[in-house]
C-alpha cells in the first residue's frame, strides 16, 4: 500500500468502524501490558494529555478520568466523525478532538502536554519532545515487523514484509534520543493469537492493513482458507502479535 491507499483505507475504515474491534472473538495468550494503562497509569489528576494518531478515540475515552484534559488528534476525517460521536455518546467534557497531521508541525504551544500517548501510528520525535513538557512522558506502542508472519508468508505479502524485525524499533530509539529525551526504555512481546473463527479473522484482514489490498486478488479467499486449514487449533486459528512499546522522558 502506498500512502494514498492506506490514507484512503484509513478513511474508510474510520466511518464503518472506528479503530474499534472489541467484537471481534480472540483469545490472545503472552501480552505483557496493555498500552493506555501504561499511559493512564503515569497520568497525574492535573496533567493535559495528547494522543497522537487516537483513531476513533476509543481507547483514549477508556481513560478521560486520568487526566484534566485529553486531546486526540488525527488526519482522517472518518476517524475524526467516529470519535466525536463516541465522545459525545461518552458525555466526557474533558476530552478533545482535533483534526491534525502527525507527520506534519504539531500546531500547540512548546511544552503544553503533560503526557503524550502514541499508539500504531508514525510521530515526528522532535515535534513530541517540543510540545512536551520537561519531566513529561512519551509512550508509543508498535507493530513490530515480526507481527501476523505465518499470514504474511502465506500470502507471500503484508505490513513491513521482508524488512528485519527490530527495525522501526531501532529507528524510534535513535530519533528520540536525537531529539532530546534523557530517557528511552523499550519492552516487547511476541503473543499468540487465537481468532474464534474464520468470521473474526476475516473481518481483522478487511479492516486493517496487514495483508494490503486483502480480496483484491481472486486468489486471496483461497490462500485463506488453505491458511485456516493449516493453522486451526482447539483454542483457534493461530497467528501471532508481536509489538513494542518505548517510554521515554524528557
Amino acid at each position: 500500500m502506498n500512502p494514498t491507499e492506506y490514507k484512503q483505507f484509513y478513511e474508510q475504515v474510520g466511518r464503518l468502524n472506528g479503530w474499534n474491534f472489541s467484537h471481534v472473538k480472540c483469545t490472545t495468550t503472552g501480552v505483557q501490558w496493555n498500552f493506555y494503562e501504561e499511559v493512564a497509569s503515569r497520568c497525574r489528576p492535573s496533567d493535559i494529555l495528547l494522543d497522537i494518531g487516537t483513531g476513533g478515540g476509543e481507547a483514549l475515552l477508556s481513560i478521560a478520568d486520568a487526566a484534566l484534559l485529553l486531546i486526540g488528534i488525527d488526519n482522517a476525517s472518518g476517524m475524526l466523525e467516529t470519535a466525536n460521536l463516541n465522545i459525545t455518546r461518552s458525555g466526557k467534557s474533558n476530552v478533545r478532538i482535533l483534526p491534525m497531521d502527525a507527520d506534519q508541525l504539531l500546531n500547540f504551544p512548546d511544552s503544553f502536554f503533560n503526557i503524550v500517548s502514541n499508539r500504531h501510528c508514525g510521530f515526528f520525535a522532535s515535534e513530541v519532545s517540543r510540545v512536551l513538557a520537561a519531566g513529561g512522558f512519551f509512550l508509543t506502542q508498535q507493530v513490530s515487523e515480526g507481527d501476523k508472519m505465518n499470514l504474511k508468508q502465506a500470502f507471500s505479502r503484508g505490513q513491513a514484509f521482508g524488512i528485519p524485525d527490530g527495525t522501526l524499533l531501532k529507528q524510534y530509539q535513535s530519533e528520540l534520543r536525537e531529539a532530546g529525551f534523557r530517557s528511552v526504555q523499550s519492552f516487547e512481546y511476541d503473543a499468540a493469537e487465537y481468532y474464534h473463527s474464520a468470521e473474526d479473522l476475516l473481518f481483522l484482514l478487511k479492516h486493517t492493513p496487514i495483508i494490503p489490498n486483502f480480496g483484491h486478488d481472486v486468489h486471496d479467499f483461497a490462500v485463506l482458507e488453505q491458511f485456516i486449514a493449516d493453522n486451526r487449533t482447539e483454542h483457534g486459528i493461530r497467528t501471532n502479535a508481536k509489538r513494542f512499546m518505548i517510554i521515554a522522558t524528557k
